[in-house]
């Protein structure tokens, strides 16, 4: 197997094209949508969604509280699926995510939030799914079929529908424009070379992976990947949450990957990391220099997009990692492509 003949390696260079195909048919939706939105104001939304879907789910909190100041918390669906507990949900906004569109936890936790009295969203890539069906507004991700099991171009378009709600509401151009180009930009960040982590995730037994702010779904969804792709122990953290006790770990053979967005974050992140080089601990960073780390290409670009384009590339990286470990990251052990909790 070669790294570019894996399943996983062709559908994750398809993101910018996905991107694009979902620009140019959303806008209709998209507008009455926030018609809605803007005649009767959520005093919240709820987040619902399970693996790389919620980690998705993590940047839209971040954005939409940082652009819009709404109050955005993550649902428990076995509040509703296994509990079976009614809340009080009324005129708030919630926003189911999913591929398939097929889970059981989250179709119960959307069923009970519409009796709630919520607006619910969906955003899926199976348009004839039962989510798609039930829910009061529809964005799909067009995102085509994914048959790698590992979801890459799924994840972006479900950023990509979340930036588009968001960048509309708010009324940003800036958001708009970032977003017009961010389907070029995508296929740019793939092209970006990150082979020089190759060897400090291939050797590695266990790996931190930070992010914060925008970032810290993407530092999520990485961890993901590595865990499910190329046998990898990884964690996702905050770099701020790092700092209250797991940094403990870190040392010359437990390395960190830093992922920085160009925002309020940067500072801090590069602080941590540059702390962490001094302690020995062998590090990878994309978004900001750091004396003694190996540095990752990244572009230049509105920061609300950036955090897409870190895991474009990063998709990249994982699917080589996966095929140096000796993993076939189309098929992860014990996994299936649609997973039905409930």
């Amino acid at each position: 197997m070669t790294t570019e003949s894996t399943l996983m390696h062709r559908e994750a260079a398809q993101a910018g094209g996905v991107v694009r195909q979902q620009l140019e048919h959303n806008g209709p939706i998209l507008d009455a949508l926030v018609a809605r939105l803007r005649a009767q104001p959520p005093p919240a939304v709820i987040t619902c969604a399970r693996g790389s879907s919620d980690h998705a789910a993590t940047f839209a909190k971040y954005l939409l509280e940082t652009r819009l100041g709404v109050l955005t918390a993550s649902a428990a669906p076995s509040v509703s699926s296994v509990y079976f507990t009614p809340q009080n949900l009324n005129g708030c906004l919630f926003l189911a995510i999913s591929q398939s569109g097929a889970s059981p936890d989250i179709l119960a936790a959307a069923a009970a939030a519409q009796r709630a009295g919520a607006l619910v969203v969906a955003m899926v890539n199976v348009l004839d799914s039962p989510l798609a069906r039930a829910a009061d507004f529809c964005l799909p991700l067009h995102a085509g079929e994914e048959r790698s099991v590992a979801a890459t171009k799924s994840f972006i378009a479900s950023l990509t529908a979340i930036i588009a709600l968001v960048g509309r509401w708010a009324a940003d151009d800036a958001i708009a424009d970032a977003l017009a180009q961010s389907p070029g930009l995508l296929e740019q960040a793939w092209r970006l070379d990150w082979q020089a982590a190759l060897p400090l995730f291939s050797r590695s037994d266990n790996l931190f992976i930070m992010g914060r702010g925008l970032g810290l779904g993407i530092a999520y969804e990485a961890a993901l990947k590595c865990k499910e792709t190329c046998g990898l122990h990884a964690e996702g953290f905050s770099s701020a949450e790092v700092q209250h006790g797991p940094q403990a770990l870190l040392g010359v053979d437990f390395p960190a990957l830093l992922l920085a967005q160009q925002d309020e974050t940067l500072a801090g992140i590069r602080q941590v990391a540059i702390d962490l080089a001094a302690r020995g601990v062998p590090l990878a960073v994309a978004g900001c220099q750091v004396p003694e780390a190996i540095s990752l290409p990244t572009l230049s670009c509105h920061p609300v997009i950036q955090p897409m384009l870190l895991i474009q590339s990063f998709y990249r990286l994982a699917n080589a990692v996966a095929v140096s470990r000796g993993f076939n990251p189309d098929q992860p052990a014990h996994l299936r492509k649609v997973t039905e909790t409930t």
